[in-house]
């Protein structure tokens, strides 16, 4: 029996998206956008040499359809980018009205986000009285730190000594619909932290904030470090995606990253997690166990939180040379009649202003069909035609590209 195996490379869009002019970074609209097709600009220029060099190289990917597939969603072509592609090839776009991880995953998997999300105001402070009395009274504090948008590492730096000193939750936000709190793991405890994120979810849930989110570190004031037990408390999808569709049919669902979190672990039977290298063992692991018939949903989280948001250029590329050097590793051990398939979430081009996510379409390239070019499609196209491989029946919009 087949098997699936859906594989998102968080952030890392192919730009072109049709509504950019309406998503912005700061004062600037995301029309332009392309966290690929920028990257490899950035690396033919010289101008990504840090910890790398040259042009950027991606040939698994490429050899799939990556190079066409960005071609297709933004009309750029890659330097180097050349290959006939010989596997699934396409661009997906997006319908959802936000260029946020819960969105994306939750479109992808067949559901679109019918709501519109709440956004905290980018102004200080960013959070009403009443939502920071609750955070302390839930904390056992006295107050809180933060009370802003910020990125997540400068906020740190700006409230560790007084975070350390008072035991304050550092509280901050950005252009996505999220609630972040940042504590210290030894000096706040890892699971007061995630019991203040989720005992103050239902809260932020029902203003249709998309997500709690702890982000816990470790370390001194000035060389802290953040570590791999963020966990997000995320909305519950407003209808069954194809997690539920696929368990539904009495098949198995293999979570890999943070999709427990993303999903509030509906569909799902088990989850995998840690940082991305490890991540991409489980998945080496999970393509020699996986049951027949199942779905693995994996996420890759570190393009987005270690190099899209910080806009570090060189790190987004070496850990992109990283990803299609396993994926070189992966597609041999596939068996015949699996289907695997790589996607993106949203784009987060680290060539761009702000710190925040680009609106953008999504390549979507895959292996297990040969050559299959699927030309523009929407993302509830990829739950769809991941279901039909299946042999699971949708239930959401979209069509298979089978």
């Amino acid at each position: 029996m087949a098997r699936a195996f859906l594989i998102v490379m968080d952030s890392v869009g192919a730009g072109g998206a049709p509504d950019a002019d309406r998503f912005f970074n700061g004062e600037r609209p995301d029309t332009g956008a392309n966290t690929l097709g920028h990257i490899a600009d950035a690396c033919a220029a010289g101008r990504a040499e840090d910890g790398r060099s040259g042009a950027l190289r991606m040939p698994n990917l490429d050899a799939l359809g990556l190079g066409a597939a960005v071609r297709l969603a933004s009309g750029a072509a890659m330097p180097g980018f050349d290959a006939t592609p010989m596997g699934i090839w396409g661009a997906a776009t997006e319908i959802s009205k936000g260029k946020d991880t819960p969105s994306g995953h939750w479109e992808l998997a067949g559901v679109p986000v019918p709501w519109d999300w709440h956004y905290f105001p980018d102004a200080q402070p960013a959070f009403p009285d009443h939502l920071m009395a609750e955070v302390a009274r839930l904390a056992g504090t006295e107050g809180t730190l933060g009370n802003c948008h910020a990125s997540g590492v400068p906020i740190i730096e700006a409230h560790c000594e007084e975070h350390l000193r008072t035991g304050w939750p550092i509280c901050y936000t950005s252009a996505d619909s999220v609630f972040q709190i940042a504590a210290h793991e030894e000096a706040f405890g890892l699971d007061r932290l995630l019991k203040l994120c989720k005992d103050l979810a239902p809260t932020l849930h029902a203003m249709k904030v998309g997500r709690v989110i702890a982000r816990p570190f470790i370390g001194t004031c000035g060389k802290f470090k953040r570590t791999a037990n963020r966990k997000d408390f995320a909305i519950a999808p407003p209808s069954p995606t194809l997690c539920d569709w696929v368990q539904g049919a009495g098949r198995k669902v293999h979570g890999i990253g943070k999709i427990g979190d993303i999903f509030s672990m509906r569909g799902i039977d088990d989850v995998k997690k840690g940082p991305d290298a490890a991540l991409f063992d489980h998945l080496m692991a999970a393509v020699e166990t996986a049951e027949d018939g199942s779905l693995t949903f994996a996420n890759f989280v570190e393009f987005d939180t270690l190099f899209g948001h910080p806009r570090d250029v060189s790190g987004y590329a070496k850990a992109l040379e990283w990803f299609d050097k396993r994926v070189g590793e992966f597609l041999p051990k596939l068996r015949p009649g699996d289907l695997a398939i790589f996607t993106a979430d949203h784009g987060n081009d680290p060539t761009w202003t702000g710190t925040d996510h680009t609106r953008e379409r999504v390549p979507v390239v895959g292996y297990g069909l040969g050559l299959k070019p699927v030309g523009q499609i929407a993302f509830t196209d990829v739950g769809a035609s991941v279901a039909a491989h299946l042999g699971v029946p949708p239930q959401g919009p979209g069509r298979s590209f089978l």
